[in-house]
Formats: structure tokens, sequence, C-alpha cells
């Protein structure tokens, strides 16, 4: 093969691989926005990332529809898009059972979702999302829960308060000020989300006068910036401290980019200085299932992805350490052993030890040293003297101490050394 016939090692732009270590972070991840949903009382969903194109216009945005998903025609001469987000999805899967689900009904999902837009820092082309939502509850209660849901995540991957801040506002407040400002019902979703880009757009001021009109557009803004709270939104805090949330701040240029939402809604900012941005969000979106000829539902979620999930932890330095799953290598010394090592390997998988048996036919201490490298705690070497003895001695690569023990004891030595 020439080099010119070579395939590329490189990845498809804007995603990314998953080595061990990589992958050993997003299921930490994983692990915590799951198991702090499932504490909350919600329950696991998912669905296919192809959904019928339809499904996201005029339920997501335009913008995103047009520019930002991956959206081509089937072999059936079907529009079919890679979701860009699950929230539609949710709701249809809602409506297509509106008879059978009991609701409230608290559901989450990991879901893997892509867009076609420009990589950078926070933002990918595909990347993962916890969505968590609840649907059949209208009250400002399932607004805190959601909003709680969201802080416990945090709390759980180690932030304190301090470290992160929870702006909310309410959709029904720029629903006033665009009545107030008389701005025409379909020029209201362009201007939401020119400002929701309003602290990164260059030229804000300059699009939404020629959005609205310079005289709407002063007016507007002006309007936004003296609006300070509202009875809903203290009742929102006030029902967030009895659930132990005290970093929530009325921000009313809050506004999220999506065309359903209705009521309240929220973004988490990370705090600190290297990396002070929104990280996630999300808000009440009571007409969505509507949509789909179902009676109006209310509903209220937020989702967080993946990439900002990470780039926090690492910025406040709460990435966990590595740790491989393989508890133990044994390492066979000679070739007549290899059957004994697999039977032990076998014996002690039975008693829920992880062990990789290396195959490599190298010396002993190269073994070894390759254990070390893929950081597996425990080595084991077989050879003769082991066959015929049946003791085995165990190392502990980190302290450098060795046990000689009979095969019946030693996932009970592991267990209790691991912890």
């Amino acid at each position: 093969m020439t080099k010119k016939d070579k395939l590329s090692t490189e990845n498809y732009k804007g995603v990314r691989d998953f080595y061990p270590e990589d992958q050993f972070i997003q299921r930490y991840i994983f692990e915590h926005m799951e198991r702090v949903c499932e504490l909350f009382g919600y329950e696991e969903y998912d669905a296919s990332i192809l959904e019928p194109a339809e499904l996201f216009r005029g339920k997501t945005s335009e913008e995103i529809v047009n520019e930002q998903t991956y959206t081509f025609v089937d072999r059936g001469g079907r529009e079919v898009t890679l979701r860009p987000e699950m929230t539609p999805t949710l709701a249809r899967m809602i409506a297509a059972r509106a008879r059978e689900i009991a609701l409230p009904a608290r559901w989450y999902t990991i879901a893997n979702v892509f867009r076609y837009e420009r990589p950078q820092r926070g933002r990918l082309r595909e990347h993962w999302q916890l969505n968590a939502d609840i649907i059949g509850v209208a009250g400002v209660e399932a607004d805190a829960e959601i909003i709680a849901v969201a802080h416990g995540i945090m709390r759980s991957l180690g932030a304190d308060e301090h470290n992160f801040e929870i702006r909310v506002s309410d959709r029904r407040l720029l629903d006033a000020a665009y009545d107030q400002v008389e701005i025409k019902g379909d020029m209201r979703a362009g201007a939401t989300r020119l400002l929701d880009r309003r602290a990164k757009h260059e030229n804000f001021e300059e699009a939404l006068s020629n959005l609205i009109g310079g005289k709407a557009a002063i007016e507007l803004i002006d309007i936004i910036d003296r609006t300070t709270s509202s009875a809903f939104l203290e009742e929102l805090r006030g029902q967030l401290e009895y659930m132990g949330v005290r970093n929530m701040i009325v921000d009313t240029k809050i506004t999220r980019g999506f065309d359903y939402y209705t009521g309240m809604v929220f973004e988490v900012y990370d705090t600190d200085p290297a990396n002070r941005r929104s990280l996630y969000g999300g808000g009440r979106y009571d007409n969505l299932l509507s949509l789909f000829g179902t009676e109006k539902t209310p509903a209220v979620g937020f989702a967080m992805g993946d990439v900002t999930a990470r780039d926090f932890l690492e910025t406040h330095n709460l990435l966990p350490t590595y740790a491989p799953g393989t508890e133990l290598m044994i390492a066979v010394i000679e070739e007549e052993a290899t059957g004994h090592a697999i039977k032990l390997a076998q014996d002690l998988r039975r008693e829920d030890v992880t062990v990789a048996v290396n195959f490599s036919g190298k010396r002993v201490g190269d073994q070894i040293r390759q254990a070390d490298k893929m950081k597996i705690p425990f080595v084991i070497a077989v050879g003769t003297k082991e066959r015929e003895s049946g003791r085995y001695t165990v190392k502990n690569l980190a302290t450098a101490a060795e046990i000689t023990l009979p095969a019946d004891r030693i996932a009970e030595h592991l267990f209790s050394s691991l912890g």
C-alpha cells in the first residue's frame, strides 16, 4: 500500500474519539447525572437518533433546522434529520401514548445529538446531553424541582455553590416587553434568538435595530434591563430555598433561543473567570405537546451537555483520576502455564474480580511494566511453581507489597485492598 492509499487516522471535524481515559471521565459524568435524576424519581427513556425532519421545523427554530442540522433524503424519499436536541422527540413520544402515560411523568435520557456548526470551546458537532423533564405539572413546584435537579448534579460532581450560579428569568416578562413595544408576532422569534446571543453578538444592537426598528430596539433593551424580578420569580426563589438551592439569580437577559419556551427559563453559569460562560439550561414549554394534536400539557425541563460539563470539571480541578476497570493482570511466565492461567482467571471472574491474562510471551518484568503502564493495580505471575503449589504471589504495583495466597483467598485480598 502506497502512502497515498493509506486511510487517514483523523476523525470527522467537530466530533471526538473516546480512548479509555476519556471514556472513564465520560462515564463518571453520566453516572452522576443518572444517579441524581433517579434520586428525584426520574425514569430513563431513549429513542433513535433519526427523526423526520418535520419534527424540528417550527418546534425548535428555523435557524437550527436550516443551518445547523444534518438533514438528508433517505432511499425512500423521506427527509430525515439526525436529532439536534431531544425535547421535540420527548414531546412526540409522550403525545403518541398520551392516554397510557400516567402524569406527572418524570423522564430523563442521555442522548447523542448533532449540529452542523463551527466547532469551538464548549460546542462541537456531536455531543451527549442529559435531558430531564417533568410533564403534567403546571405549578412553580415543578420549575423549582427541575432547577434543583440541575443544582444537584453540579453538587454531585463536586462543585460548591460559589463555583456556579443559576440565572433565571421568565419568557412571560419578555412577551410583556414585546407587547409594550408593539413587536409583531412574526418578529418575536428572531428577536428572541438575537437576545439569546446578546453577550456574544458583535453587532447585537445593530442587528436588533435592523429586525424591529431602531426606536423599538432601544425601548425593548431598556425595558429588559430595568426589569428586576416578578412575583413568580420570587416565589420560585422561595421554593428553591426550601430545597437548599441558594445560588439563584434573577437575570432578565436570559431568554433561551428555542421558540417553544413559554415560562420560566434558566441557565447555569460557571463563575470562574477562566471559564465564565453558560454551561447549560432549560425552561418551561407548555404548548409543545399540543402541536401533535393532543391537549395542552404543561412541561418543564433542561439539557446538560457533556462537553461543557467536562470543561467545568477541568476548570475547577474536579476531574476524577483515571482508574482502569481491570483489577488484576495475570502474567504468564512460560507457554505451558497458559491453560492454568486462563483457568485461574476464569475462577476469579466468577468471584467478580476483573482479570486480564497477558498472552504476549514477553519476560515477566516486561509484563509487569505493561500492567503498571495500564494502571492495573495488581499482578500475579503464573509458572511451574504456581501450577504445582496452587499458591500465587499477588503484587500491589502501587506499594510493591507482595503476599502469597491460595486461589480461594485471592478475591478476598483484592477486595479488601481496593476498599
